[in-house]
């Protein structure tokens, strides 16, 4: 796997207008290579809809911002080849009906067909089979997930893993295409107070290796930039429900509560399918 540049991550009144209304608005961030962001929030508060502005999947439609150099919403296509995705409902999920080695040798798959040079595709099928192998084991590797450890090994059903283990799953395909940013939606969705510290821990060390790290939560930890997201009471002038509040320093405190377990399909991702129908998505 290599070792990619981080993107350099800024905004200016970034905002994305759906048919319900605002799901975000007013979003400033400048953010540097290699950081830990966290886009802290309530359910309903615009969380998956920004995590997917700033990815180039959605087209925002208020100010701009700036992903690797990308200026969106106009190089949405050159912002989506530099950064990732985690597991976000509706849009990029892992298939439970694969093992996780099938989802590994799918996710390489995509990538030499999607994201490797033409040379690459040129070498010998035992070279881009060998490659291949290698670049699975360091994404293993950096993702903390030992397939030895789990029932059964590679055969196990994605189905079957734990929810922790889904994350370090999902952090191991996307590092495949060696990706600028990685994002993910949900973080901390079902996940215990140990869980939840070993799962920024693994995006801590993401992040040590220059990857820009973006994750969705219910509650950012100290050392992170924060995006605060936050509802608001329905504005008389423009009928909006929603607006957001930026916080580009470190802040440990938080009065957002954990999401329950019963939250997988969350006002955030009812938003995001609004905001998709909408304004279009890439």
């Amino acid at each position: 796997m290599d070792s990619p540049h981080g993107a350099a991550v800024k905004a200016e009144d970034f905002g994305l207008e759906g048919p319900r209304g605002w799901a975000f608005r007013g979003v400033g961030i400048d953010a540097a290579p290699g950081s830990l962001i966290a886009v802290e929030g309530p359910s309903g508060s615009g969380r998956t809809c920004l995590l997917l502005a700033l990815t180039g999947r959605m087209k925002p439609t208020q100010g701009h911002a700036e992903v690797g150099g990308h200026r969106l919403p106009k190089r949405m296509t050159a912002v989506r080849r530099i950064t990732a995705l985690g597991p976000v409902s509706g849009v990029n999920e892992l298939d439970q009906a694969l093992t996780v080695a099938e989802q590994l040798r799918e996710g390489a798959l995509l990538q030499r067909h999607y994201g490797a040079p033409v040379r690459a595709m040129l070498r010998p099928r035992a070279e881009r089979r060998a490659a291949a192998e290698a670049r699975i084991a360091s994404a293993l590797e950096a993702a903390g997930l030992d397939l030895a450890a789990l029932p059964k090994g590679g055969r196990t059903s994605v189905r079957d893993l734990e929810r922790l283990e889904s994350v370090r799953l999902s952090v191991a395909i996307a590092l495949l295409g060696s990706p600028g940013l990685l994002a993910l939606d949900d973080l901390d969705l079902k996940l215990s107070d140990t869980e939840r510290a070993e799962a920024w821990d693994l995006l801590r060390s993401v992040a040590a290796r220059g990857i820009t790290v973006l994750a969705v939560c219910s509650e950012a930890p100290a050392d992170a930039v924060v995006l605060r997201t936050s509802p608001k009471e329905p504005d008389a002038a423009d009928g909006s429900g929603n607006d957001t509040k930026t916080d580009s320093e470190t802040d440990s405190e938080t009065d957002s509560a954990t999401d329950s377990e019963n939250d997988s399909e969350n006002d955030d991702t009812k938003g995001a399918d609004d905001a998709l129908a909408e304004a279009g998505r890439a």
